[in-house]
């Protein structure tokens, strides 16, 4: 392995498996899924961990390992096309409430933008959702000949299988609330909101945004002590599987359980499940019902 501070060494391109794989590596278990199933098919790995958010982790199966600030767009490229890498992955999360909590003026100080980030920020977007920020991100990587692929290629096991997981049933009033929730954050999802709504009794009672689903949870188990209550966590309509994709692990049922949630729904084949079988066990120590759905279910 090769861990840098500036642009490293170039990889041997010869390499008979090719030319490596790039991960843009945020915080979570994700980028450590993409690399290890990366490995697996023979793909040798460099990745750019974004500071404050990728784990150290990573430099263990990495074979380059860069650190990168979040707004150093030009950097990662550089990193990139140094070893020859043609194809990215974009994995993890970045908190972005900790840009938004800062003035504009402190935000330069914290972030140091490179020229390219600035252009792409400031003159690529028409807002600053996620979707419309990593596009520009992305369309900006292949202009310079680094194409974003569906980032859960190397992890298909992981992706939610359809049915009731777990040995608890919902009842009919949870299968309403289901049905409510779910039809809620498809339409957040086409608005690029968020991914996930809580329910319950034929009410919305928390929705997510900018905060992210372990906050919005917190929000929610505040609101409804209680308990009882289903979260929805849903792929946007027409999901770009390049990044942003739905994921929930063990910590997820942690924190349901201490908001006293009920069940959890996830859409089938489109959310990413971090450490199935241990989430699962917890699933079923706390009692809570998950479901994986798929979109056709939803239309009869």
């Amino acid at each position: 392995m090769v861990v840098v501070d500036k642009v490293p060494t170039v990889l041997n391109e010869t390499d008979e498996a090719g030319p490596p794989l790039g991960i843009i590596a945020g915080a979570g278990a994700f980028p450590i899924m993409v690399a290890q199933g990366a490995r697996r098919n023979g793909r040798r790995i460099v990745v750019v961990g974004l500071r404050a958010n990728a784990d150290e982790s990573l430099r263990g199966v990495a074979d380059v390992f860069a650190r990168a600030g979040i707004a150093r767009l030009g950097r990662w490229i550089r990193v990139f096309r140094r070893h020859g890498v043609r194809e990215v992955v974009m994995a993890g999360r970045v908190d972005k409430t900790r840009m938004i909590a800062l003035s504009w003026w402190r935000q330069w100080l914290a972030y140091c933008p490179d020229w390219t980030a600035v252009k792409v920020w400031y003159f690529r977007t028409k807002d600053r959702r996620n979707d419309t920020l990593l596009r520009a991100v992305a369309d900006e990587m292949k202009s310079k000949g680094l194409e974003l692929i569906d980032s859960t290629r190397y992890c298909p096991d992981a992706m939610a299988p359809e049915g009731v997981l777990t040995s608890r049933q919902p009842s009919a009033a949870e299968w309403v609330d289901i049905d409510l929730g779910w039809r809620i954050a498809k339409e957040m999802g086409r608005l690029d909101v968020g991914q996930s709504v809580a329910v319950k009794d034929k009410d919305v009672v928390a929705v997510e945004a900018i905060e992210g689903t372990d906050r919005m949870i917190r929000r929610a188990g505040e609101l409804c002590a209680a308990g009882g209550w289903t979260l929805v966590k849903v792929a946007k309509p027409n999901q770009d599987m390049r990044f942003d994709v739905p994921t929930v692990g063990p910590e997820t049922i942690d924190r349901m359980h201490e908001g006293r949630a009920g069940v959890l729904v996830i859409e089938a084949g489109k959310t990413l499940i971090v450490e199935r079988e241990e989430m699962l066990r917890r699933a079923e120590r706390f009692g809570i019902c998950v479901i994986g759905r798929a979109e056709k279910d939803m239309n009869g």
